[in-house]
């Protein structure tokens, strides 16, 4: 088996990480990094024995697959570059700024039979990965994302850095149409909402309750759902998966009794399983687990919120 040429474009603080994981896969070659700042490629291409560019499009055509982890503004025109030249693409979360360009990519990507798969990294948590819906589809979902504030995130507000994890998850989870949107948020320390609650409203009577807070004093990462014989909490920050169920028994007279059961994953590496999971659908020819399509709903949904925040 021949090895993927890959390129990771945007080597900060994430693109570093990628960058390091293409070159430690047995079956990728990483044939260059690029950032604008020469020296910051430099530094990562040393590292990781590839080489450094500034400009991306010195790649096209050279590459097969790529990791675009560039700021969001420019997320559609790289990866539409890479995707017109029969590139595979991974770009991270969000997919685009608008649900136009994301049409647009995911139009490119199926014309080329190319993947197309959007970096929504919290889909590779190992409680995430364990939970099974199969029985029961949640009725009520609540959610909250809290941490504390980062500079690094500023070029989009909390909805599209932290909240859009959790609305990608609920939308997966519940897989139905979205009915009704109602949100509230407030700026606190920069000149966008910093801290944000939407209530999420599916066609088929599930409700989601989302809140998302990049000004918080301590990290949470927690995800509750409740379906009518079962309570699953998952915590993404411990990667921990707790059931509550219905037991035969009775704690009072009439009452079943609450069964409990905690399982806590060992510290996994979710951003090597998520690039493992995109060099593995490029060789099999099959759709990623967050699509073009998954990346589209999201955004969608977190554009709606973020409408109605600024109303």
């Amino acid at each position: 088996m021949s090895s993927l040429k890959c390129a990771v474009i945007g080597v900060g603080y994430l693109g570093k990480f990628h960058a390091e994981k293409y070159a430690a896969l047995p079956d990728c070659e990483l044939v260059a990094v690029v950032d604008t700042d020469l020296r910051t490629a430099q530094a990562v291409a040393d590292k990781t024995g590839s080489q450094a560019l500034t400009d991306y499009r010195e790649l096209l055509g050279r590459v097969d697959a790529v990791s675009i982890v560039v700021p969001t503004s420019l997320h559609h025109q790289v990866a539409k570059d890479f995707l017109a030249v029969g590139a595979h693409v991974l770009v991270e979360k969000p997919i685009t700024v608008t649900v136009e360009e994301a049409d647009e990519l995911i139009r490119i990507a199926e014309e080329k039979c190319r993947v197309l798969m959007v970096g929504h990294l919290e889909r590779f948590n190992a409680a995430l990965l364990a939970l099974d819906l199969t029985e029961d589809k949640p009725i009520f979902i609540e959610s909250h994302r809290l941490a504390p504030f980062k500079p690094r995130a500023n070029d989009v507000s909390v909805v599209l850095d932290l909240m859009i994890h959790d609305i990608d998850i609920i939308l997966d989870l519940v897989d139905c149409e979205v009915d009704r949107i109602d949100a509230k948020g407030v700026p606190v320390l920069t000149g966008d909402v910093d801290i944000a609650n939407a209530r999420i409203a599916f066609k088929n009577g599930s409700v989601a309750n989302v809140t998302a807070s990049r000004v918080s004093q301590k990290v949470e990462r927690k995800m509750r759902m409740f379906m009518p014989n079962a309570y699953i909490s998952v915590d993404f920050q411990n990667r921990a998966l707790t059931r509550h169920r219905k037991g035969d028994g009775e704690m009072f007279p009439g009452i079943p009794e609450i069964v409990s059961e905690e399982s806590v994953f060992d510290n996994g590496d979710a951003l090597m399983e998520e690039i493992k999971h995109f060099v593995a659908c490029i060789r099999n020819g099959r759709e990623p687990l967050v699509s073009g399509h998954a990346g589209r709903r999201a955004l969608a949904t977190a554009t709606e919120i973020t409408r109605l925040l600024n109303a």
